[in-house]
């Protein structure tokens, strides 16, 4: 451990912002999926995966705290072979893995099943996306300021944006702004990056329009939420936030969740926080969501080298990613996609990933000045 690498320096408003709504989200899970799990035969049923789940990714996040975070970056194969690409192929592997042997649910094969622990190899994209874009940086942040060396970094991203767009466009959304956004905040110079913007929103307009049907579906129900036969989901949304009021009708007392909003435990969970504790609690948690914003912008700022302030940055981006994108399909702001709420949200492979990277997070603010 380096003389630099300071426990006193560990940033412990982040550490309980994390935990803190890690655990509001565990006590939505159980409010939101209490009808659901009741009829499967047990009420405990997603709070006890979900708590699972968290409870491993605290003690990742512990242990990767505890570590130097340049460590990733050392040579341990050679002079070229560090920990950020063995993450890096890793996850490449796993996304493909999928597609041959992965688990199918609601249509699409996104999980793996290892037999004694199944989750999406797509969270592990994540992170792995984070630290090979932040060590690329690193490496050659100079490279960022021509078209050319952006050219570069998506070409080594490629094949690992394509693999889960292949099966599920929602974390190819994520993992894409992940890149996109690191490399705008490396970059001195911009303007290119407006070019790609167009030239991203041409191509998506294609994908949606002449891809698959159920994409163009998604952009009808959007503008035509009162009509569509199929806007169920969106309808009781914004039927459970505005029953919900100011003060809500209290936790636990929500209707729409009775089978009325499907899978009201998972994607949509920010409906029921509306519902059942108004105006008041969905601000709240926002507001939550900003402070630990706030803290990893600031431990960004203070990190000693430009690999931790990367990191800190993809991390960042990863969450007001989901939490601007799950919120506004909620609110009908913008066509429905499958992002989760972080931390919030159902899902044990999400959370547990979630609290690495804010142990990530928070090796570099041991690290700080």
């Amino acid at each position: 451990m380096s003389k630099s690498y300071k426990i006193h320096n560990y940033d412990y408003v982040l550490l309980f912002m994390t935990i803190g709504i890690a655990v509001f989200g565990v006590f939505m899970i159980y409010s939101a999926g209490y009808y659901t799990a009741v009829l499967t035969g047990s009420q405990w049923r997603y709070v006890t995966q979900q708590v699972l789940g968290l409870g491993i990714g605290v003690v990742g996040m512990i242990l990767v705290s505890g570590i130097d975070y340049r460590l990733f970056i050392k040579p341990i194969f050679g002079k070229k072979i560090n920990f950020v690409y063995l993450v890096y192929l890793a996850a490449i592997i796993m996304q493909v893995a999928v597609l041959f042997v992965g688990v199918e649910k609601n249509g699409a094969k996104r999980w793996l099943n290892l037999g004694f622990v199944q989750f999406q190899p797509s969270e592990i994209s994540k992170i792995a996306a984070i630290l090979f874009v932040a060590y690329a940086i690193y490496r050659s942040r100079q490279s960022l300021d021509h078209f050319a060396g952006f050219l570069r970094v998506m070409l080594f991203m490629g094949p690992s944006i394509v693999l889960i767009l292949v099966e599920n466009m929602s974390s190819a959304i994520i993992v894409s702004g992940i890149v996109v956004g690191m490399c705008f905040v490396g970059s001195r110079k911009k303007l290119y990056f407006a070019v790609c913007l167009v030239l991203l929103i041409c191509g998506g307009a294609c994908y949606i329009f002449l891809g698959e049907g159920f994409r163009a579906e998604r952009i009808d129900i959007w503008l035509h939420v009162e009509t569509n036969e199929n806007a169920h989901q969106i309808k009781q949304g914004l039927y459970a936030i505005a029953t919900g009021g100011v003060f809500g009708k209290g936790l636990g007392n929500s209707m729409q969740k009775l089978g009325y909003i499907p899978e009201a435990y998972n994607d949509m969970i920010f409906a029921v926080i509306c519902e059942e504790l108004g105006i008041v609690g969905a601000a709240g948690l926002i507001i939550a969501f900003l402070v630990m914003f706030w803290r990893i912008t600031w431990i960004a700022i203070k990190a000693t080298d430009l690999f931790g302030t990367m990191i800190c940055v993809g991390v960042l981006i990863q969450l007001a990613i989901q939490v601007v994108i799950n919120v506004a399909v909620v609110t009908n702001s913008i066509p429905s996609t499958g992002i989760p709420l972080p931390l919030i949200s159902y899902g044990g492979t999400s959370a547990t990933i979630m609290m690495a990277e804010m142990g990530l997070v928070l090796s570099v603010s041991a690290g700080s000045k």
